[in-house]
């Protein structure tokens, strides 16, 4: 255990390297390369040998296709290459070797994996989606790292910036559960469904042009949205879980998986509601889905357009920001997530002009580490001393 304590020491100090230690040439870019494509191929093989227990169901098409197994081996060679890039480049070799290792181990298993994927599966009731982990935080790393490190609003946030760890972990948790996030978020929805007899009108919604039925989720998921993240702003007990996504105190990409488990069923399964009950075709609420969840991840993230002509239309990363700024004239503001005319309407629109949040965060202590943090709202708060002035609530 204390080997495996100061390799992860070793790993992470170099993750973290002062900015000196990241430039290019320098051999950092290829080692994080390394050890980032090593462990996705692993994780995938490891998922590919028991699908039915660490497989998505909806991925299985993906996992089926002749070219999943090549794109894995280019994936592997890409990541012996960079790993051996940087064993020449770098003094300290710790993410060359880790990777490497992690690349052999990869590339034993995949031939194991294959075989056990051809002859078939377990098919267990219960599934945990480790391809669904590896397969977002790849999708959304390599769309949103790149426009982060080209135009970012904080200049000089490293990648690896302090509490990404806690964060990352957020991402392996719902993804993991997914089918239990899943069947919680739908059960309410599902159950009302069942009990009403639309099957008219279900029929004349599923009918309508597919772009007309995504701007109807669009609005009608927004406006349900908009009035539960308000609850949770407002309703002391709600917002002590609301405050663990607020806790970050830096924005990016990575920041908008930070969520506690409970509010995550709340609000899907508040803002499903429209979706499934009234009966929008399955390929509209399919699209939907991908939409918002790239739109949600994009406007946390560390970018420095302002999109002045789009934000009178549509959420944009300056608006949301505001909405987790530390500053007073942020709280309870901004609670939108698609159309900004909502908060107009019911008067919580603050968008300066050409200004951001000078820093994020919440007033007090929130504790650090996943656990923690889940923990945190059912906690009895300490008792302050009586000379203490009273906390403001916070947005």
């Amino acid at each position: 255990m204390g080997l495996i304590h100061s390799l992860r020491l070793r790993i992470r100090a170099e993750l973290e390297a002062a900015p000196e230690h990241r430039r290019f040439g320098t051999g950092w870019i290829s080692g994080v390369g390394a050890l980032v494509l090593s462990v996705a191929c692993l994780l995938l093989v490891i998922s590919l040998r028991h699908p039915g227990w660490l497989g998505m169901p909806e991925l299985k098409a993906i996992h089926s296709h002749p070219a999943f197994p090549l794109v894995i081996q280019f994936a592997l060679i890409v990541s012996f290459a960079l790993a051996a890039l940087n064993l020449v480049l770098r003094r300290n070799k710790t993410l060359g070797v880790v990777a490497m290792v992690l690349t052999l181990l990869a590339a034993l298993l995949g031939t194991a994996a294959s075989a056990q994927q051809t002859v078939g599966a377990e098919k267990p009731t219960i599934f945990f989606g480790l391809d669904w982990f590896v397969l977002n935080v790849i999708f959304t790393g390599f769309l949103f790292v790149p426009l982060e490190r080209l135009f970012p609003r904080t200049a000089g946030q490293p990648l690896f910036r302090a509490e990404w760890r806690e964060d990352l972990f957020y991402y392996l948790v719902s993804s993991m559960l997914v089918q239990v996030l899943t069947w919680l978020s739908f059960a309410p929805a599902l159950f009302v469904k069942e009990h009403t007899h639309w099957t008219d009108f279900r029929a004349w919604v599923a009918g309508q042009p597919f772009w007309l039925q995504v701007l109807e989720i669009m609005f009608l998921t927004d406006l349900v949205q908009y009035w539960v993240h308000r609850m949770f702003h407002r309703i002391p007990a709600l917002w002590k879980f609301h405050a663990v996504h607020h806790s970050a105190k830096s924005m990016d990409w990575m920041a908008s998986a930070r969520m506690h488990f409970l509010e995550i069923i709340a609000l899907r399964g508040t803002t499903v509601m429209p979706m499934l009950v009234l009966g929008f075709d399955y390929s509209a609420v399919q699209f939907y889905v991908l939409l918002v969840y790239v739109h949600s991840t994009f406007i946390h993230a560390n970018v420095k357009w302002d999109f002045e002509w789009l934000g009178r239309v549509l959420v944009t990363p300056r608006f949301h920001h505001w909405h987790h700024g530390i500053e007073k004239e942020a709280i309870d503001v901004n609670f939108a997530i698609h159309f900004p005319l909502l908060d107009r309407l019911f008067g919580t629109c603050h968008w300066p002009k050409r200004r951001w949040p000078q820093g994020y965060g919440i007033p007090g202590e929130m504790p650090s580490g996943y656990w923690q943090q889940f923990l945190h709202p059912f906690r009895r708060p300490k008792i302050k001393p009586a000379a203490a002035p009273p906390s403001e609530p916070h947005g």
